[in-house]
């Protein structure tokens, strides 16, 4: 898909299809996250650290479970 700049009053602003909104699951309201490899211009959106809460809880429990013998292990 190749997509011009839109004046948008002393910037420019980049328009995206719903369709691609809706595939990416983000809305006007989604934070962007915007950055660039210096050729590149790279657009994602923020997503909730629902992962991350995850992986902490699991972390916990296997340290909960195992963090004496993995203390041993290292030590």
């Amino acid at each position: 898909m190749i997509k011009r700049l839109t004046k948008h009053g002393n910037s420019a602003a980049l328009v995206i299809d719903r369709a691609v909104l809706e595939l990416l699951r983000i809305d006007m309201d989604t934070p962007l996250d915007i950055s660039t490899d210096g050729d590149v211009l790279i657009v994602s959106p923020v997503r909730d650290d629902t992962g991350q809460k995850r992986l902490d809880s699991a972390l916990e429990n296997v340290n909960r479970r195992y963090g004496r013998a993995l203390k041993r292990l290292a030590g």
